[in-house]
């Protein structure tokens, strides 16, 4: 997995993300904890929290095109020191809500074009070695999710520490960093899609082609996986363990993520991961389905870590489609990939939050289960006919 580090340039798109998703955890406790200092409103802290998903639905279509029309190197700089200066206004947090709340979501829109250039460009790096890419993929994974369990843990002790102030300074500097290594350590390409792309060039060629439609399946399916990080307080009530016991439910599907993603790129070849990419699903869904034993706090968790381990099969999903997906449009084409996959985490949030009102969250985690082994199980038998039309087509154009 850390082989892929020895390549420079991946190594400089590396350090930027791992460094500014830090920033970007300590950047969101900061700003809950502002604004409810502020207005002393639980909704309203939640609220702000929820505004730094909703740009990734706006953005992923509107935004990650210009990954395509625009050289991803320049667009990549553009875009952290935009954040830079967004981020380093908020640090004046005297100033009003709802300007800091403006700046907050002009930061994460920003995010979008940003994403779309990385992945697409980490892909142009790995050109020549598929392996290669597919575990640098898994490191960035790893180090995403380390990240966030490390905000978890700590995002609330160093804003307490530092100040809200200093820790939203933090981020902006972050982001000044990732500026600076993207433009020293990264080669200059050209535009992959000229400026006559139109935003939605990407979006109709992935709905046209089966294969992309089944690989988005798998993807998205991990809305009814988070279903349990929604309903989290309420399921920790519900078992009896209280307060104290959230953290220890939300870090659960993460840690068993790191270390799914550690097994699966220590032991298991590129192709036979992408056969196991299926059964994987089917799994992670089927796991979550042992809450209808309505299991103690140990059982729990070791349900929701055993469902993470499981569900890191999505590095191996979004790598192949990288790679299937055209140059040209492969920054449009991430950002349908990314839109999607938000709306589907958070309508399974959504309606998991009104279902566990009716029958309790237990039941609610077992019933998301069950939907999704009925949705997946089809899904896996498809892309594993897709994946022998896959073979079959370089076999005869090897052969040609």
């Amino acid at each position: 997995m850390t082989a892929s580090l020895r390549v420079t340039e991946f190594r400089a798109l590396w350090l930027a993300e791992a460094q500014s998703v830090a920033g970007d955890q300590l950047a969101k406790v900061a700003m809950a904890i502002l604004v409810y200092d502020r207005t002393h409103s639980a909704l309203w802290s939640a609220g702000v929290y929820a505004l730094t998903f909703l740009p990734a639905l706006i953005g992923g279509l509107g935004l990650s095109h210009l990954a395509d029309r625009y050289p991803r190197k320049q667009l990549m700089v553009v875009c952290t020191v935009t954040q830079a200066v967004l981020a380093g206004l908020m640090t004046f947090t005297s100033a009003p809500l709802v300007l800091l709340c403006a700046l907050l979501v002009l930061t994460q829109l920003v995010q979008s074009p940003f994403f779309a250039a990385q992945n697409a460009l980490t892909r142009e790096v790995f050109v020549d070695d598929e392996d290669l890419y597919l575990r640098s993929q898994d490191l960035r994974g790893v180090t995403t999710n380390t990240m966030m369990l490390l905000g978890l843990a700590g995002g609330g002790a160093i804003v307490a520490l530092i100040g809200t102030s200093w820790a939203l300074a933090v981020d902006a500097i972050t982001y000044a960093i990732a500026a600076v290594v993207i433009h020293r350590w990264v080669k200059d390409r050209p535009a992959a899609g000229g400026r006559a792309g139109r935003a939605l060039d990407g979006a109709r060629w992935l709905f046209g082609r089966h294969d992309m439609r089944v690989l988005f399946t798998l993807s998205w399916l991990v809305g009814l996986a988070v279903v349990p990080e929604g309903i989290v307080a309420p399921l920790a009530d519900e078992m009896g363990a209280g307060r104290s016991a959230v953290g220890w439910l939300l870090a659960a599907d993460p840690a068993g993520y790191i270390v799914g993603t550690f097994v699966l790129s220590r032991y298991v070849a590129a192709e036979r991961r992408r056969r196991l990419a299926g059964p994987l699903t089917v799994v992670s869904l089927l796991l979550l389905v042992g809450f209808v034993i309505e299991p103690s706090m140990p059982v729990a968790l070791a349900l929701l870590a055993a469902s993470g381990a499981v569900g890191a099969y999505q590095i191996t999903v979004m790598a192949t489609f990288n790679s299937w997906v055209p140059n040209e449009i492969r920054g449009g084409a991430i950002g349908v990939a990314r839109t999607g996959l938000r709306v589907s985490q958070g309508v399974g949030v959504a309606l998991g939050g009104v279902l566990a009102q009716q029958i309790g969250p237990q039941s609610t985690i077992a019933v998301a289960g069950v939907l999704g082994v009925v949705i997946a199980v089809p899904a896996a038998v498809a892309w594993s006919k897709v994946l022998d039309r896959h073979a079959e087509s370089e076999a005869a154009s090897s052969e040609a």
